[in-house]
């Protein structure tokens, strides 16, 4: 039978008439309640941000600690995983059952899912909040949290676990029903390489996890340290690998919204996602590299020869799609130069604007810094400093936050079906969010390379036999992260007034055709690129310059680097 003939409901498909993008009835409804699950957590976790920030602002600090500690946790895990997980099984439904013109496998399954992850999530802020369960997102042992704190990570990661797996099985119902001819688009495939990621990663969280949870029952006597380490990082490092594979799709299908682009090359793009699937979560180990438990060899095979082919594919990535935005720009006779095509570009869509200024955060300061502290004897400079943060913040937020914000302001009038309110603040948003964390992220990687710590409430230890007095510049680029912090804050705020405002005041737009079957996909021409644009036939010229720009900027970074830690050796 075909997908429309198994569905009972007369008006299963919904024809979007502002994008043309169809929805099935239950994907759409799951995926309306995973984004406002997802926003409900961001504003959590913003909330919280304040407290974070103003502790860590010199002039201020604000909180306690215990206070700090319990705040400083719930707004990890907030943020890390609940805000954009949600999202992101959001994102997977999307790019099976909408960009495939198909219905949702299981969708009771589904609404299984994500009853388990609301409970787990509110589960898990419940355990942090009640107090007892200070014990970070890392949660390392043999520090212990209470039951609950365990049980309700464990509760969220099934959930997700099961999300993945209907949008496999929504795969399966494509491909068996035939609504689409070939291989699946370029953005649903990047969606598959975060799918198989994510399966991975919270299968490296239940193999720990659980244990621990029996530990804080009292019902086995210890968990190795060094071992939780180790597990414990293949899933939370590697939830950043998913976020990666995510954000970079949906920049993939933003190209495409705001400028009717296609790929460079859909096959390297796709190659460079493999490359993720392969060598991707070998990343993790560059949070262990000060373990004294772990070979030298293991640290540098996972740090050095195999994390390089994942640097190449972001590296591909980050070529690829501002060069297909190019190439679109030409075409549209924007040849002026090297970067008419980007001037041209437009800036005042948030959608556009916000998935680029991602772009460049993401590349320059969260990837440059990655590398960097993936080198072994580089990572010593900054390990558990507050350099730490301010990487994650650069990937995290600047990479997969921002893309999410941009991807949202298209959702709301052709997924929520709202008018979105307030256009003109919707068009700043982006520049405030993303530039404030571009300094914030400046700035804190500053202090980090000064030695400031990272897990310490007191950068000053005041009152301890350990009180240290920092240099004066310490204290001021802390005190400009506390500024940019808020700045940055007030850009999510922003951001979660639009999203919800749009949902409850914004004007109803019109739903579209609704039909008891779906419209298979029409087959496609195949992508043809011009190479006629510059001096030795680029086909996109200017994207090969920015391209030279942050190779010179990550040499020079990497340089630095390795000058700054000679001078620390003191040997002669």
């Amino acid at each position: 039978m075909s997908g429309g003939s198994t569905m009972t409901n007369p008006t299963s498909y919904r024809t979007c008439p502002r994008s043309g993008l169809q929805f099935e009835a239950n994907a759409e409804k799951l995926m309306l309640a995973n984004a406002v699950a997802a926003v409900v957590f961001l504003l959590i976790g913003g909330i919280l941000a304040i407290g974070v920030t103003l502790t860590r602002w010199p002039a201020v600090h604000w909180l306690e600690a215990d206070t700090f500690y319990q705040v400083l946790t719930a707004h990890g895990i907030d943020m890390l995983i609940f805000w954009i997980i949600f999202f992101e099984i959001a994102v997977l439904y999307f790019c099976s059952s909408t960009l495939l013109r198909c219905r949702l496998a299981t969708p009771n399954m589904a609404w299984l899912g994500f009853a388990l992850m609301v409970i787990g999530a509110v589960t898990n802020n419940l355990a942090v909040l009640q107090g007892s369960s200070s014990v970070m997102m890392t949660s390392y042992v043999p520090m212990l949290a209470t039951p609950a704190f365990y049980l309700g990570l464990i509760l969220f990661a099934v959930g997700a676990l099961i999300g993945c797996f209907v949008f496999l099985g929504t795969l399966v119902v494509a491909k068996r029903d035939k609504t689409y001819t070939g291989s699946v688009p370029l953005v649903t495939f990047g969606a598959i390489t975060a799918c198989i990621i994510a399966v991975f990663t919270i299968a490296s969280g239940a193999i720990i996890l659980i244990p621990t949870l029996l530990l804080s029952l009292g019902w086995i006597a210890q968990v190795d340290a060094l071992v939780y380490r180790t597990i414990w990082w293949a899933f939370g490092h590697s939830s950043q690998q998913i976020n990666v594979a995510a954000h970079i799709s949906i920049w993939y299908a933003v190209v495409a919204i705001a400028f009717g682009a296609k790929p460079m090359s859909e096959r390297v793009s796709r190659g460079a996602f493999l490359l993720y699937i392969l060598f991707l979560q070998l990343a993790s180990a560059h949070h262990l590299l000060a373990d004294p438990g772990l070979s030298t060899s293991w640290k540098v095979v996972n740090t050095s020869y195999f994390m390089y082919f994942a640097v190449l594919a972001s590296m591909i990535h980050g070529l690829t799609i501002p060069g297909a935005m190019e190439v679109a720009q030409r075409a549209k006779g924007y040849n002026k130069g090297l970067f008419e095509w980007l001037r041209k570009a437009p800036w005042g869509n948030p959608v556009f604007s916000g998935v680029f200024i991602s772009l460049i955060g993401f590349g320059f300061l969260g990837g440059i810094s990655g590398v960097m502290m993936g080198t072994e004897q580089l990572n010593m400079i900054i390990h558990n400093t507050i350099y730490v943060p301010g990487h994650f913040h650069a990937t995290v937020v600047i990479g997969t936050t921002l893309s999410f914000m941009a991807l949202t302001y298209f959702l709301i009038p052709v997924l929520f079906k709202r008018e979105m309110i307030n256009p003109k603040l919707a068009q700043a948003q982006p520049y405030l969010f993303g530039l404030s964390m571009y300094f914030f992220v400046l700035v804190m990687m500053g202090a980090g390379t000064l030695g400031v710590s990272r897990r310490h409430w007191d950068m000053a230890f005041n009152g301890s036999a350990l009180a240290y007095q920092w240099p004066g510049a310490a204290y001021l680029m802390m005190g400009l992260v506390g500024i940019a912090g808020l700045a940055a804050i007030a850009g999510g705020a922003i951001y979660i007034y639009i999203t919800v405002g749009s949902l409850l005041w914004g004007k109803r737009l019109e739903a579209g055709a609704a039909s008891p079957k779906y419209t298979p996909i029409p087959p496609t021409a195949p992508t043809v690129v011009a190479q006629s644009y510059g001096s030795a036939g680029f086909a996109a010229p200017g994207t090969f310059t920015l391209a030279m720009v942050f190779l010179t900027a990550f040499i020079l970074y990497y340089f630095i680097n390795w000058k700054y830690l000679s001078t620390l050796w003191g040997l002669s």
